[in-house]
């Protein structure tokens, strides 16, 4: 077990374990914001076109509730 901790030590590169933690946090961060600026630009995909009445689909597999009318 010693030599592996000390093969590990030998080839360890320039980078410190602050190094490291910067560049991991750093990129999860940076993976999370493009991840945003996806879910923000889909918050208009509603208001692309107006609303229309569904056509009447006689191969529905499930039954739809008839609006209620107050």
């Amino acid at each position: 077990m010693n030599a592996l901790i000390m093969a590990a030590e030998a080839s360890e590169s320039g980078l410190g374990a602050h190094t490291w933690s910067l560049l991991i946090g750093g990129s999860i961060f940076v993976a999370l914001m493009i991840l945003l600026l996806i879910t923000v630009s889909y918050t208009n995909v509603g208001n692309r076109h107006t609303v229309k009445e569904e056509e009447q689909d006689i191969h529905r597999q499930f039954k739809t509730h008839e609006p209620h009318s107050h």
